[in-house]
């Protein structure tokens, strides 16, 4: 099992991680926005993610990790 968390608070929503995931399962947030004001990235379906780590490497601020169970 695969889990995937975003750190929401530090994240821009620069969709780089968004672009790269073999799923599409990553997007921006449409409703959340964070301390920063901005509109956070967020996973739609973890059960799909192979935990494949492209967002993490992509991802400029290092926000994302993985987690394998």
């Amino acid at each position: 099992m695969i889990k995937l968390t975003f750190k929401t608070d530090f994240c821009k929503g620069c969709g780089l991680c968004v672009g790269v995931c073999p799923k599409k399962i990553l997007r921006i947030a449409p409703n959340t926005i964070n301390k920063k004001g901005h509109h956070p990235a967020e996973i739609t379906d973890m059960e799909k993610c192979v935990g494949c780590a492209s967002c993490a490497t992509m991802c400029p601020d290092c926000i994302i990790t993985i987690e394998k169970e």
